[in-house]
């Protein structure tokens, strides 16, 4: 595609299956496993109609909930020849149909365009231009329902983080250090299903979560799996998405077993202090890199790392080698970035502040909130304690 260079009005696209569209199914509200594909065709008078072209047994029920200003289905621009017996095909063809009887030159298409729409409409004798900014912003700021459906599913998640770190807190210790819970070991494997038992029973499922202990929590993204002991420190981190609405929530909080080594209580206080930092610079109007900045501060006057590992001091420096968060919605991770060459941040962000350190050998220690961004600063969506002890 090239890049878009804005001449005259023209049509925009987004297209492919809103279960799995995050930029379709945000512009649509609408559901289906179908392919569909959404436009904006220009009017004589400068205004716009959208459209949504959706599988024939959808249209009454789009009707009802799509927002769109009109729908139809493939065979209601059927080309010259007629449709693809393939539904997908059917459905490119019928957009590259409708885009031609409505005299368009030009359409406009977001990053995720599938190239077999990009090819058809080509053929048809209209440019595609690809416009990068296509959906993001309105997808960065969140809308009241946005909102509202986020924080229920941050409220579930940290139910289902807190049922996890209490079944830790709560397990005995045998001999050996391993936990041991109703006369079997405590596995890495069995919280984890607890956690997907509990989110299934509320309604959403739970990507591959994290319970990590011990040193398999040095690596950030180790999901975690065998016998958990005491005196490691554990990470909890769970992202799950409502199957009703598609949004996440996401929560990661970190518990110890028993006595908590020393080593663990620092890296832990100085984790809180730097989340802490983020959270008094995240407004809007400022970046993501600048809250990344003000984590990474903190955790160096700690005398900690902020970078790969093998660029730490030594192999006894804990370190992050993460960014400070990620945009969340639709999808756990989108814009923006919390990171280096963070963009500034809108009213209605959505992100996640998770300052971490990681030591190998001994383990890691990760606590994460969710934030709204506002103008005055930022709301945190949370309540759950960020303590390591559980036993309450």
């Amino acid at each position: 595609m090239q890049t878009l260079e804005p001449a005259k009005p023209m049509a925009r696209i987004v297209a492919g299956v809103p279960m799995y569209n995050a930029t379709l199914y945000h512009r649509i509200r609408f559901l289906v496993v179908d392919v569909a594909v959404w436009l904006e065709l220009p009017r004589q008078n400068g205004s716009a109609e959208t459209l949504l072209i959706c599988r024939d047994i959808e249209l009454d029920r789009a009707r009802r909930e799509a927002r769109v200003d009109r729908v139809a289905c493939p065979a209601d621009f059927a080309p010259v020849g007629g449709l693809s017996g393939d539904r997908e095909v059917a459905t490119a063809q019928a957009a590259a149909e409708c885009l031609r009887r409505a005299g368009v030159q030009q359409v406009a298409a977001d990053r995720s365009l599938p190239l077999l729409f990009a090819d058809l409409i080509r053929q048809a004798g209209i440019e595609v231009l690809c416009d990068l900014q296509l959906g993001v912003r309105e997808r960065r700021q969140k809308d009241a329902q946005e909102l509202t459906w986020i924080q229920q599913a941050q409220q579930v998640t940290e139910q289902a983080v807190a049922l996890a770190c209490r079944m830790i807190a709560s397990a005995k210790a045998g001999p050996d250090g391993v936990l041991i819970q109703d006369g079997q070991v405590l596995t890495s494997e069995r919280v984890r299903a607890a956690i997907d038992h509990f989110l299934l029973d509320h309604g959403y499922l739970n990507t591959t979560c994290i319970v990590a202990g011990g040193p398999q929590g040095a690596d950030c993204h180790e999901n975690g799996s065998g016998p958990l002991r005491t005196g490691q420190p554990i990470i909890i981190d769970v992202f799950p998405r409502n199957q009703q609405t598609l949004y996440h929530g996401d929560c990661t909080r970190t518990v110890v077993h028993g006595d908590c080594p020393p080593a663990v209580r620092r890296m832990h206080q100085a984790v809180l202090e730097a989340k802490a930092a983020a959270m008094q610079t995240a407004r809007a109007g400022t970046t993501g890199q600048e809250v990344h900045r003000q984590v990474a501060d903190v955790l160096r006057r700690w005398g900690y790392h902020v970078g790969p590992a093998n660029a730490a001091p030594s192999p006894q420096t804990a370190y992050m080698p993460h960014g400070t968060g990620h945009g969340l919605g639709l999808e756990v991770h989108e814009l923006p970035l919390l990171d280096q060459n963070g963009p500034e941040l809108l009213a209605g962000d959505v992100v996640s502040i998770e300052p971490g350190l990681y030591l190998p050998g001994l383990g890691g220690v990760r606590v994460e909130d969710l934030v709204v961004i506002t103008e005055q600063g930022c709301r945190n969506l949370n309540s759950l304690p960020d303590s390591l002890d559980w036993t309450e």
